[in-house]
């Protein structure tokens, strides 16, 4: 399509805005707002080594603006019991500058925060919460792997708009369905952002030329059938017997009960796998192990999987815990983790039916069964 006649993010949100003749243009604020931030972050991504690499005079390549790694940053460990990476710390305080002045949020909350960070006293507060990753996959930076940052929209409840407290943990604790916008941009060959408002999916790529979000995607819907999935293999031995069966079943391609083939990804980088899945079909599996006890999934659920599954079921696909769908779980906590399955809806439907069947009795592994991949 001619760049004339694409779309920019701001006339979409424009577009959106009509079908509600009394909205105030808080909402598109805040998105148009998010998208800044989010742009900010892929410049500083962009930069690589180049952003923390010494000068002469002491300082870094670039200069001390958005996209230079300045001075001892990173290194910290954050409520995850994970290590910052200096971009983690640069992208969450990108995300709460560009979100903490424009009286659109009554709070914030990140991965990267213990606590929900507080609108500063000389800025107004708005009627909506943030919640974000502002940099999934950080893990991925020193190879060069396309990384993102995720994002979801609430309502603050009508006693922090009409009061005007400061948020505490409570007021985030919604589920999924409550959702009024989720999106994540990645960080790859091209800048996009993908976005929902709660009537379907579309992307954007960044032209580098005019610094806008252009529509490139209109109408994202996930394939209903595939044959890839995604999964880290080295915890298969800490997998339920549901998960065990069905990758089970995949490997044994067309000699096995699934009667094809598939192929396995693993990116380690959920944004990347999510945008993978929306473009070309399959399911993705972080689901609960055994591998900690007292964990019940590895991945955050009001900033990773809330709005990955949002997203995902916009378009079409099937978000789930491997039991229920995940946007119906009610949050106990701000950093709480669940498992996560989400994909192509068929392919997460028969892993949600395995784990409903009784587990009495062990199910024979294809691998291994009569027609097998290793018979002679």
């Amino acid at each position: 399509m001619p760049l004339s006649h694409r779309s920019t993010l701001t006339q979409y949100l424009i577009e959106q805005r009509r079908r509600y003749p009394g909205a105030s243009g808080d909402f598109n604020a805040l998105i148009l707002d998010v998208a800044l931030a989010c742009k900010a972050i892929a410049r500083a991504v962009a930069f690589g080594e180049l952003g923390h690499a010494p000068c002469q005079d002491g300082g870094a390549v670039g200069g001390t603006g958005v996209g230079t790694v300045v001075g001892n940053v990173g290194g910290g460990i954050n409520v995850q019991g994970e290590t910052q990476k200096p971009l983690d710390v640069i992208s969450n305080d990108v995300f709460t500058r560009m979100n903490d002045w424009g009286g659109h949020c009554a709070g914030m909350a990140s991965e990267e925060m213990d606590d929900p960070y507080q609108i500063p006293p000389q800025h107004p507060r708005g009627k909506y919460l943030l919640v974000f990753d502002p940099l999934d996959g950080s893990s991925n930076i020193d190879v060069n792997v396309s990384v993102g940052s995720v994002f979801s929209v609430l309502r603050a409840p009508q006693s922090v708009v009409e009061s005007g407290r400061d948020v505490v943990e409570a007021d985030f604790l919604q589920p999924g369905t409550h959702q009024v916008a989720a999106g994540y941009a990645l960080y790859g060959p091209t800048t996009m952002l993908v976005l929902s408002v709660g009537h379907g999916v579309v992307g954007f790529t960044l032209d580098p030329n005019l610094g806008e979000f252009m529509l490139t995607h209109a109408h994202i819907q996930v394939p209903a059938e595939t044959q890839e999935f995604a999964i880290n293999a080295s915890n298969s031995r800490f997998w339920e017997a549901p998960i065990k069966r069905y990758v089970d079943e995949c490997l044994a391609g067309k000699t096995g009960p699934r009667g094809k083939d598939f192929n396995m990804r693993w990116i380690a980088s959920m944004v990347a796998e999510a945008h993978r899945i929306l473009m070309r079909g399959g399911v993705f599996m972080y689901p609960r192990d055994t591998k900690d006890p007292s964990r019940c999934g590895r991945l955050r659920l009001l900033y990773e999987a809330n709005p990955i599954g949002y997203i995902i079921e916009q378009a079409g696909g099937r978000a789930s815990t491997g039991r229920a769908a995940v946007l119906g779980v009610q949050p106990t906590a701000l950093h709480q983790r669940i498992g996560l399955v989400f994909g192509s809806k068929h392919e997460v439907e028969r892993i949600e039916r395995y784990h409903a069947q009784p587990h009495g009795v062990d199910m024979p592994s294809p691998l291994f069964a009569e027609r097998s991949l290793f018979r002679s």
